[in-house]
């Protein structure tokens, strides 16, 4: 009886003594690097190296800081300037790296107090992109109206410029061109209105 009584608490502390080495094995192996194989002579010893590749800023459009003054015409002529540089920005570092830019004038250009005979509609307004006047990155750019005689209305959204393939970060710039064909029945004043740029 007396052997039976005394080994249980002599195998409880061999017990604990155990799983204290085990924890202190475990540890001691978590912090511990990855290691390659150990090679033999004249044959490589390879090791895995990771890291990120960041896109910061995503893609972005800027257009011109307004009020943009783009000259002067009387009822019935054209009044033609240009809008400024509109730049767009793709810092998204993607495999596909497309997206196309669009322009519209949804509010038409008033003066006075905006009455109807006050207004000229955004279908007498406008645009065309021109070539870009510069670019980075890889890809196909494209302007939406390459030239004057292309030049699209902006009552409904337009095509702007378009990236149509490439790879990784890329920019271009380009001044576009508003063209107002002024209604003869005009009513005489300082119009205003807005001119909106997008990329998707």
């Amino acid at each position: 009886m007396t052997t039976v009584s005394a080994s249980r608490p002599l195998l409880t502390r061999i017990g604990v003594v155990c799983a204290g080495v085990a924890s202190l094995t475990s540890a001691v192996l978590a912090v511990l690097p990855a290691r390659a194989g150990t090679c033999p002579i004249s044959t490589t010893c390879p090791t895995t190296v990771n890291f990120t590749v960041n896109a910061p800023n995503g893609l972005t459009i800027t257009v011109p800081n307004g009020p943009v003054a783009i000259g002067s015409g009387a009822p019935g002529g054209q009044i033609t300037g240009q809008l400024g540089s509109v730049t767009v920005s793709d810092q998204r570092a993607a495999l596909t790296a497309i997206w196309t830019a669009s322009v519209i004038a949804p509010g038409g250009f008033t003066t006075g107090g905006s009455s109807p005979a006050e207004t000229i509609s955004s279908s007498s307004v406008r645009y065309w992109s021109g070539a870009a006047t510069s670019t980075t990155g890889s890809g196909t750019f494209t302007p939406g109206q390459a030239n004057a005689g292309s030049a699209q209305s902006l009552d409904v959204s337009r095509t702007a410029f378009t990236k149509s393939s490439g790879s990784g970060s890329n920019s271009t710039t380009w001044h576009p061109t508003i063209v107002v064909d002024v209604p003869a029945g005009a009513v005489a004043g300082a119009y205003s209105g807005a001119v909106s740029h997008s990329v998707a």
